[in-house]
């Protein structure tokens, strides 16, 4: 006799798998208002994102947020939108095939599949934990590309993936990488992209390290996202300095993306910009070590809205180094995190 969804492993020669599951925040179907409500309706009903009281939220984001906030997102969305469709969705797709080939050359008797999933939007995390199982996965190495952790985006992307897993009946094995910011692959990447502009460019007067912002309280409360990113600039400013780029006082770190009245991580990334002409600094480099891919808040808030703030308030040049993309660095990092759970002695 068999039972419902009973499989005879007996029977069963396909040997299980080992599956990569690349999460990154993820973006709206379309640039228009309809699609980012959708959007944005799970992603600031999140508690993990937004830590107020769920009742009083509730209606904030019904009543007030919702009501303006998609309209004016998609406008900047349609800034940055491509004939491929959203930028980060596309470099996605690019890094997940990309890593998928370094694998399959790295491994070539092996058969891991590699697919993307987006916290918020799609393709979904469900269907891309779907899409692992149906291919036999038994065991699921998620890698979110966030690279310093932070609860509301590593943290959130567990969350995530555990609501998948809560309504199966044969759960996978799980290694969920929690971050990588000082990944020596990472490091040396980011190393790079900054040597390189320089030797094509010369030194500017500054580089601006633009990470993404948080409220200062989940700091408070514990989050090591503030101390990850000071040590990601620390980590790089050393690696300048071994490659003989004077670097003592070349960095700046600062944060970009606030919203709301409340305080959030300082030094802020445009109120920076708007000063230094004022100090006499009129040629600068930005680049956003905690975005994997480029996005709206790449593309958009740091080459357009903040090149215009820093131009208008007296600066000369301003140049933005792209994330790291889909760069042969880049996969290799990525290569390099998940390789330890790919070349392990499953017999034992």
């Amino acid at each position: 006799m068999k039972y419902i969804g009973q499989t005879d492993l007996s029977e069963n020669t396909e040997p299980t798998r080992t599956g990569i599951l690349l999460v990154n925040l993820g973006t709206p179907d379309a640039p228009t208002p309809k699609a980012l409500r959708k959007y944005l309706t799970p992603f600031l009903s999140d508690p993990r994102v937004v830590e107020v009281p769920r009742l009083i939220w509730w209606f904030i984001l019904r009543i007030a947020i919702l009501s303006w906030r998609p309209a004016s997102s998609a406008k900047l969305y349609a800034k940055v939108w491509t004939d491929e469709g959203s930028p980060l969705l596309t470099i996605s797709k690019q890094q997940t095939a990309a890593l998928q080939n370094l694998v399959q050359q790295k491994l070539p008797g092996e058969q891991i599949p590699v697919v993307l999933g987006m916290r918020y939007g799609n393709p979904s995390i469900e269907a891309g934990i779907d899409e692992l199982t149906r291919q036999n996965v038994r065991e699921i190495i998620v890698l979110p590309l966030y690279p310093q952790y932070s609860a509301a985006a590593n943290g959130s992307s567990f969350d995530a993936v555990a609501k998948v897993l809560a309504r199966y009946r044969w759960v996978p094995s799980l290694h969920f990488i929690h971050g990588y910011h000082l990944s020596k692959y990472y490091l040396n990447a980011i190393t790079d992209s900054i040597e390189t502009y320089i030797k094509e460019n010369g030194i500017p007067d500054r580089v601006l390290f633009s990470f993404h912002g948080t409220p200062e309280k989940q700091a408070e409360l514990g989050d090591p996202y503030y101390s990850n990113c000071m040590e990601t600039a620390r980590l790089i400013k050393q690696n300048l300095i071994g490659r003989n780029i004077p670097a003592e006082d070349l960095l700046m770190t600062t944060f970009q993306s606030r919203v709301g009245r409340d305080p959030w991580l300082q030094p802020y990334t445009d109120k920076t910009l708007e000063s230094l002409p004022s100090q006499g600094i009129k040629n600068i480099v930005v680049i956003c070590p905690g975005f994997s891919a480029d996005c709206l808040e790449t593309l958009e808030e740091i080459e357009i809205m903040n090149r215009d703030f820093f131009i208008q308030a007296g600066g000369e040049q301003y140049s933005y180094i792209p994330a790291l993309n889909d760069s042969p660095a880049h996969i290799e990092t990525l290569y390099k995190l998940v390789e330890p759970m790919l070349i392990k002695d499953k017999t034992v």
